[in-house]
C-alpha cells in the first residue's frame, strides 16, 4: 500500500484520474440516472431513443453491459493492486480507459444507422483493454488465486459479444443467450467476491465491538458447494431458460445460500448500514433464484417475468452501491459509517427494485409501478454523485481504511 499510495500522490492532474474506483464509481452513478430517464422519456412515448438496439433490449444492455462494466472496472482497478502488490494505474492512461467507456455508451445509445460491427467494436473496446490489463497483473504478480475473477470477467464480457450478435441479426436480445451470460457471470462475481468480503468486513466491525459470535470463516466446504450448485443452476438457466430441471437446482442453489448467508450473522450488524447493506444486497441471490425456480416450475406464474429484476436491481444494483460507498468512504480517508444520506440512497434502490417486481405481479398498476420505481432509482443515483461525488473529485488520495 506505501508504494500505491507513493504512485497516487506523484500524480498532480486532476484527482478523478488518482484511482480507478474514481471516474469508474462517479461515471457508473451518472449512467445509471442517465439511462433510467432516458428508458422513462422512451416508455412514457417522449422520446424515440437513437440506437438500432429495440428499447427493451437497449435498456438491458444499459444497466448490465454499461452500468455494471463501469462499477467492475473501478473496483477490479482498485482491488488488483491490493492483490498482486503491484501499482495502481493511475492518470491519462486511466483517464483514457474511462474514455473508452464513455465511447461505448454513446455508441449503443446514437447507433441508428451505424455499422453493427462498429458499435460491438467501440463497446467492447474498454471491457476487452481492462480484461488484458488485469490479465497482465494477475500474471505479474503471480496472484493465481484470482484468476477465478478473471475467468468471469471474460465470460461477462463475452455475454456482451453475444448480446451485439443477437441484436445485430434482429433478435430480442433483452430475452437472448447474451443477456443471460452476462447476468450469470454478474451473479457468480457476486457470489464468490461476496462471499469474500461480507463476512470479512463483518469479523472486523464485530471484532472491533468485542461480539462474541463472529461469521463464519469464507470458502469453507459448504461455501464451495453452495457456489457449484448456483453456478450449475446458472449454466442449465443460461442453456435451457424454461427447463425444469433448472429451476429444481436454483431452488436447491436458493436454499444453500440462504443459509450461507446466515452463517454471516449479519443481523449482528443492523447498527451500522454500511456493514448490514451487504448482507441485505447478498439476500437478493437466493431470494432471486427462489423466484425464478417458481417461474421455471408453474409455467402458470408467467406474470412474474419481472423477479429477474430481483438480481438485477437488488442483488446487483444494492450490492455495487455498497461497495460503491465503502470503497469511496476507506479511499478517501472517511469514517466508515453510513450517514443519513447514504441510507436513504440504499432505501431507494431497494424500494426501486421492490417496485418493480411488483410491477410484474400487478398488471393493473404497472405503469405507476413502473414511474415509481424509476424516480427511486435515479434518486438512489443522483443521491450517490452528490454525496460521494465530492469526495471522488475533490479529496487527495489517502491510504485505504
Amino acid at each position: 500500500m506505501s508504494r500505491t499510495a507513493e504512485k497516487m500522490r506523484a500524480w498532480k492532474g486532476p484527482a478523478l484520474l488518482a484511482y480507478g474506483f474514481r471516474p469508474f464509481f462517479l461515471g457508473a452513478a451518472l449512467w445509471a440516472a442517465i439511462a433510467m430517464t432516458l428508458w422513462v422519456a422512451a416508455l412514457s412515448g417522449q422520446m424515440v431513443l437513437p440506437t438500432a438496439f429495440d428499447p427493451v433490449s437497449w435498456h438491458a444492455h444499459a444497466f448490465l453491459f454499461g452500468y455494471l462494466m463501469s462499477v467492475i472496472a473501478g473496483f477490479l482497478l482498485t482491488a488488483v493492486p491490493n492483490w498482486t502488490g503491484r501499482l495502481p494505474i493511475v492518470g491519462w492512461p486511466l483517464g483514457g480507459l474511462f474514455c473508452l467507456w464513455i465511447a461505448g455508451r454513446l455508441a449503443v445509445t446514437f447507433s441508428a444507422g451505424l455499422s453493427p460491427v462498429v458499435i460491438g467494436l467501440v463497446d467492447l473496446a474498454m471491457p476487452a483493454t481492462l480484461a488484458l490489463v488485469i490479465a497482465r497483473e494477475i500474471v505479474a504478480g503471480k496472484n493465481w488465486r484470482n484468476l477465478i475473477v478473471l475467468a468471469m470477467l471474460m465470460i461477462f464480457i463475452l455475454g456482451n459479444a453475444v448480446f451485439h450478435w443477437e441484436a445485430a441479426r434482429g433478435d430480442y436480445a433483452a430475452q437472448g443467450y447474451g443477456l443471460r451470460i452476462g447476468l450469470a457471470a454478474a451473479i457468480m462475481m457476486i457470489a464468490v467476491i461476496g462471499g469474500r468480503v461480507v463476512p470479512s468486513f463483518t469479523r472486523n466491525w464485530l471484532v472491533k465491538r468485542g461480539a462474541g459470535r463472529l461469521p463464519t470463516p469464507p470458502m469453507q466446504r459448504f461455501d464451495k458447494l453452495a457456489l457449484l450448485t448456483l453456478l450449475l443452476g446458472l449454466a442449465l438457466w443460461v442453456a435451457l431458460p424454461s427447463a425444469w430441471l433448472a429451476g429444481a437446482v436454483f431452488a436447491l442453489a436458493a436454499g444453500l445460500h440462504f443459509f450461507r448467508l446466515r452463517r454471516w450473522v449479519g443481523l449482528s450488524t443492523l447498527s451500522e448500514p454500511l456493514v448490514f447493506i451487504l448482507h441485505a444486497a447478498y439476500f437478493f441471490i437466493p431470494l432471486g433464484g427462489l423466484a425464478l425456480a417458481a417461474e421455471i416450475v408453474l409455467p402458470e406464474l408467467s406474470t412474474l417475468g419481472a423477479v429477474q429484476h430481483l438480481w438485477m436491481g437488488g442483488a446487483i444494483g444494492l450490492m455495487t452501491l455498497a461497495v460503491m460507498t465503502r470503497a469511496t468512504l476507506g479511499h478517501t480517508g472517511q469514517v466508515l459509517t453510513a450517514g443519513p444520506g447514504t441510507c436513504m440512497i440504499y432505501a431507494a434502490i431497494a424500494l426501486a427494485t421492490l417496485l418493480r417486481v411488483s410491477a410484474g405481479v400487478w398488471p393493473g398498476g404497472t405503469m405507476t409501478l413502473y414511474a415509481a420505481s424509476a424516480v427511486f432509482w435515479i434518486a438512489g443515483f443522483v443521491g450517490f454523485a452528490v454525496i460521494y461525488g465530492p469526495l471522488l473529485l475533490r479529496h487527495p488520495p489517502a491510504k485505504a481504511v
